[in-house]
């Protein structure tokens, strides 16, 4: 049985509050006694068996708990050398500092950097600071011959504008014995296609084409650039005075961007140079063309680049394929 005895009489709880408690156990003769404690010793008690203190969770001693304060915490580890376990942490406004059991500094967090020091070699010491921050966003650092900037002291490397967009992989079905316009073009890796507004002005390609053609006595033949339906480039019809068998023919063809925007705003230009080698000589010929489309070109729609032929006559004499085809981007 417990009274508690209040004066005045409060509701609320009083450090001049008695705990009044009768006690039977261990007791001569069984005679009861009555025993009194105040709030603070009931604190205290509870505090000494069943919460530990800020010492006893962080220090190895039983120091008070005002010596862990918020000016200096003591650490210990129980696993370290024989007389290095002890650290301690001290406030110092914006930073913390850390010291050893010696009382020996050797490092610091604040509120713009990171130290770190050996007491034993001071010159060895590692420093983070706050990096400052140019209006281009440019970061500096210091390290121990000054200070280095994060970006521009690398070497500007200009970067290449010069890269692969598509690689034939297979010979093109050969275009024989037809006046149908037929691509030369065959399936591979990469990409023809620029998406709609893809373009930017300035954007330059290059394809390169090569392969084996046949040709009658007195042939013509029409080579097309397209750029998806839209006609970039057209060689017109060329002749072919003579005969030719099994000759290698290359296409060079490259073309700029001038301008981007819809029809009559967009502008392009493109070159284009066809030879081939005649086998019976060794002498190269061919005709080269160019031209600017300024007029049906649309860089705000998908092009997709595409190259045909078209001989003048179904005779079955007229023969031609690629076996290579590679588009780049030049810029």
């Amino acid at each position: 049985m417990a009274i508690i005895y209040s004066y005045p009489r409060v509701t609320t709880l009083n450090n001049s509050d008695l705990l009044i408690g009768t006690r039977f156990e261990n007791e001569d003769n069984g005679t009861a006694r009555n025993i009194t404690f105040t709030a603070d010793a009931i604190l205290d008690y509870v505090s000494s068996n069943y919460s530990p203190t800020l010492d006893q969770v962080l220090t190895e001693g039983n120091v008070s708990l005002q010596d862990a304060s918020i000016g200096t915490i003591f650490l210990y580890n129980p696993n370290a050398f024989s007389g290095n376990g002890y650290v301690y942490i001290t406030g110092d406004k914006n930073r913390f500092n850390f010291y050893n059991n010696a009382d020996v500094y050797y490092a610091n967090i604040s509120q713009d950097s990171l130290s770190f020091i050996d007491a034993a070699v001071p010159t060895r010491q590692f420093q983070i600071t706050k990096p400052a921050i140019a209006a281009n966003r440019t970061a500096t650092f210091q390290d121990a011959s000054g200070t280095i900037a994060y970006l521009s002291d690398i070497p500007t490397v200009p970067v290449s504008n010069n890269y692969g967009l598509f690689a034939q992989t297979g010979n093109s079905t050969p275009i024989s014995g037809t006046t149908v316009e037929t691509t030369l073009v065959n399936g591979g890796v990469g990409t023809l296609t620029i998406p709609a507004n893809g373009f930017q002005a300035g954007d330059s390609f290059k394809a390169v084409f090569g392969g084996v053609m046949n040709a009658a006595n007195n042939q013509t033949i029409r080579i097309k650039v397209k750029a998806g339906a839209i006609t970039l480039l057209d060689s017109g019809v060329q002749s072919l005075t003579n005969s030719i068998i099994n000759d290698i023919w290359s296409l060079n063809l490259d073309f700029t961007i001038r301008q981007i925007g819809g029809p009559g705003t967009a502008s392009i230009v493109s070159l284009g140079a066809f030879h081939y080698v005649k086998t019976s000589n060794a002498t190269t010929q061919g005709f080269a063309f160019n031209v600017v489309n300024n007029t049906t070109f649309d860089t705000t729609i998908n092009n997709t680049l595409d190259v045909t032929v078209q001989w003048g006559s179904n005779n079955a004499g007229n023969s031609i394929y690629s076996d290579i085809f590679i588009l780049n981007k030049t810029y």
